[in-house]
């Protein structure tokens, strides 16, 4: 009877459930969509319910595509979008209003009174993050205060935080009826309230965000020693299947990727962009605007750490620009209109639609496009929403080779994107590295799938996966080194001219 490797892959816009082979290949998979809320200009929402539907049918339809039952899934691992965080009551598990994205920035003035108070050294030295309001830390906050429901519920108890990885294994493994209430350290290290030095939860941390430990999921390693829980068979899977990892998307990309040494990275290319490099075991702290955090950890092993450069829009601009003006019909199209001229005829597009993430961490900053002249066509304009994801993982990729210390010689790129060879040969030439995508770029399902595999003993070791990466395709820089620190320059001209607009 053949066995597989499941991946939950819980992401920003839709939910997808993977059966993998002992090779690596996806064997069968389904996707399915869930509503993006935005009640207020800088809110960002989902529905908690939506999202636990939409995961048990993709397992479903997965498992009939297959002509499978749930017990030849030897383990499952969940990976998900690490910042949205959830308020539910564990005696029903009624969320207390819906979760808040990591995209949402309502929560900017409570930053601004922490920074006044002179804590942001302290909370960075503990947590490797920049105080911002893409973490969960201020949305727990937010909520506590601004929920009625939710203050009720806490003074009885019923109250449970997590992210979406804790939201779905509570369900998973039996929600109401005893559900597992845990994390790993990868998704517990973007609360702003784990010390990533003990990768455990800080009491000075929950005191500033006001939160107690007995509301937060118990923390573990990536890959714990036994399982974080089981299936229940009258679950989606109508079987027992271990849970053996859970990992943030984006260490999943890193760890699916086979980014196992120090100096190895990779740029993951969907709703923003988001690129890591592994450190080893060394904690490197940034001074250039990147976040510290852990990578994964495999059972009693030392934790593997990652600087990280998140940029916040990336194929979100393309869709912004399908949705909101019209230029194309599907998000493929763009690299059409964008080869119907030869450059970008002078313009800039930055998207700080909600200020800048890395290197900056300006939420004061707002999108703008420079240089328009009456040459300019859409043509032009698609062909700078390409290059300007490419120029803001420049500024990154250049931060981490000065902060770590690392000659990056190349980069591995995943995502949607990546299918854009128009975007991915501008990113080769603007960085002078080779750009090199792997054959299957679902690196962060497969990397939790990797993961989960490694903890039933599917795969023996990380050599027998590194042997499986196989390269795909290749990007070599074309560009010469006067154009490339030409275009550049104008490109940080044009970041400049999207701060301070918002006063803060």
């Amino acid at each position: 009877m053949s066995k597989y490797i499941g991946s939950i892959d819980q992401g920003t816009t839709s939910t997808r459930f993977l059966l993998f082979t002992k090779e690596g290949k996806i064997a069968y998979s389904r996707q399915l969509e869930h509503k993006q809320y935005y009640p207020k200009p800088g809110w960002v929402e989902h529905d908690p319910l939506e999202i636990w539907t939409r995961t048990q049918q993709v397992i479903r339809s997965t498992l009939t595509e297959a002509g499978i039952s749930g017990d030849q899934v030897q383990s499952i691992g969940i990976t998900n979008q690490r910042e949205t965080t959830v308020a539910w009551n564990p005696q029903t598990g009624h969320p207390y209003g819906r979760a808040i994205v990591w995209q949402d920035v309502r929560t900017e003035s409570f930053i601004q009174d922490i920074k006044a108070q002179n804590k942001e050294s302290s909370i960075k030295n503990k947590t490797g993050l920049p105080l911002a309001t893409y973490f969960s830390g201020s949305k727990i906050n937010w909520m506590i205060e601004n929920n009625k429901e939710l203050q009720k519920a806490l003074s009885r108890g019923e109250v449970l935080f997590g992210t979406m990885d804790t939201y779905i294994t509570w369900w998973l493994t039996g929600g109401p009826q005893g559900g597992s209430f845990v994390t790993d350290i990868t998704n517990a290290s973007r609360t702003l309230l784990m010390d990533i030095h003990t990768l455990t939860w800080d009491k000075d941390m929950m005191d500033t965000f006001g939160v107690k430990e007995e509301y937060l999921p118990r923390i573990y390693p990536s890959v714990p020693s036994s399982p974080f829980g089981f299936t229940t068979k009258d679950g989606p899977f109508q079987a027992q299947v271990p849970i053996g990892a859970i990992l943030g998307d984006q260490q999943a990309a890193l760890f699916g990727q086979t980014c196992y040494e120090r100096g190895d990275c990779k740029n993951t290319y969907g709703t923003g962009a988001f690129l890591l490099v592994n450190t080893g075991t060394d904690i490197v702290k940034s001074t250039k605007g990147l976040i510290t955090t852990p990578a994964y950890q495999l059972g009693n092993s030392k934790p593997i750490y990652a600087l990280e450069g998140s940029v916040a829009i990336a194929g979100s601009l393309v869709q912004w620009i399908r949705d909101n003006l019209g230029f194309i019909e599907k998000s493929d199209d763009i690299e059409t209109l964008a080869l119907s001229v030869e450059d970008s005829g002078g313009v800039y597009i930055v998207p700080a639609f909600s200020g800048l993430f890395a290197p900056y961490w300006r939420p004061d900053a707002r999108g703008v496009i420079t240089g328009l002249t009456g040459y300019v066509n859409s043509g032009h304009l698609a062909r700078a929403v390409l290059e300007a994801t490419a120029f803001q993982s420049k500024e990154i990729f250049d931060a981490m080779s000065a902060e770590a210390n690392i000659d990056l010689g190349c980069l591995k790129v995943d995502g949607g994107m990546t299918n854009n060879h128009t975007l991915m040969q501008f990113q080769s030439d603007i960085l002078n590295v080779p750009v090199i995508r792997p054959q299957i770029t679902e690196t962060t399902a497969l990397g939790v799938a990797y993961a989960a595999g490694l903890s039933s003993s599917y795969w023996h070791d990380k050599e027998q996966i590194k042997a499986q990466w196989h390269i795909d395709c290749e990007w070599s820089p074309q560009m010469d080194a006067h154009t490339r620190s030409y275009k550049y320059k104008y490109w940080q001209k044009a970041v400049s001219k999207t701060l301070d607009w918002e006063d803060l």
